[in-house]
C-alpha cells in the first residue's frame, strides 16, 4: 500500500512538474470559488504546499468548509490534472522559510517579514488526470477519423489516483 502511495505521488508530481500555477477551488457557503495560485511544492507525503495571506477570503472559506480542489492543465501537452483535498493553514516559520522565494516579495513586500504570511497545505485525499500518449497530428488524425465515421475519439490515458 505504501509503495502504491508513493508511486502515485510520483506520478502526479511528474504530470504537474513545469506547471507553475493551478486554478484553487474552495466553498464558499456552498458556492465554488477558484483562484490562481501558485504551487511551492508537492512533497513527497503528497501535500501541495502554496504561499497565502491569513488576511484573505480564501482563508475564511478553508475555515469552514477545508475541502479544495487544485487544476492543472499543460494544454500544449494534453495534460490536465484534477486533485483533491483538505487544506489547512499552517504558519510554521521553518517551513515558510524553507519554502520562500524572493519572487513572492512582489506579494509579500515585507518579505518574511509579513505579518500576514503564512502557508496553504493541501493532503492530497485523490486526483484524475487525462493526457494524451500520442502527438498533435496522430490526435488531429483521430479527431478527424472519428467525425468522418462517426465513432468517439481515443484520446489517451484517463486515471484516477486514490492516497
Amino acid at each position: 500500500m505504501r509503495r502504491e502511495r508513493e508511486e502515485s505521488i510520483a506520478k502526479l508530481k511528474e504530470l504537474t512538474e513545469g506547471i507553475d500555477f493551478c486554478m484553487l477551488t474552495t466553498i464558499d457557503g456552498g458556492q465554488l470559488r477558484s483562484r490562481p495560485m501558485s504551487t511551492q511544492e508537492l512533497d513527497p507525503q503528497g501535500n501541495l504546499w502554496f504561499f497565502t495571506s491569513d488576511q484573505t477570503h480564501k482563508v475564511e472559506e478553508i475555515e469552514k468548509d477545508n475541502r479544495v480542489n487544485a487544476a492543472y492543465s499543460k494544454p500544449g501537452d494534453d495534460t490536465f490534472v484534477s486533485v483533491s483535498g483538505r487544506a489547512t493553514i499552517v504558519k510554521d516559520r521553518t517551513k515558510i522559510e524553507e519554502l520562500w522565494n524572493p519572487v513572492l516579495k512582489a506579494w509579500f513586500p515585507e518579505g518574511l517579514d509579513s505579518p500576514d504570511l503564512c502557508l496553504l497545505k493541501v493532503d492530497i485525499e485523490s486526483a484524475e488526470y487525462w493526457e494524451a500518449e500520442s502527438g498533435k497530428l496522430v490526435e488531429l488524425a483521430g479527431f478527424v477519423k472519428a467525425l468522418v465515421t462517426g465513432t468517439s475519439a481515443e484520446w489517451g490515458a484517463n486515471e484516477k489516483i486514490e492516497l
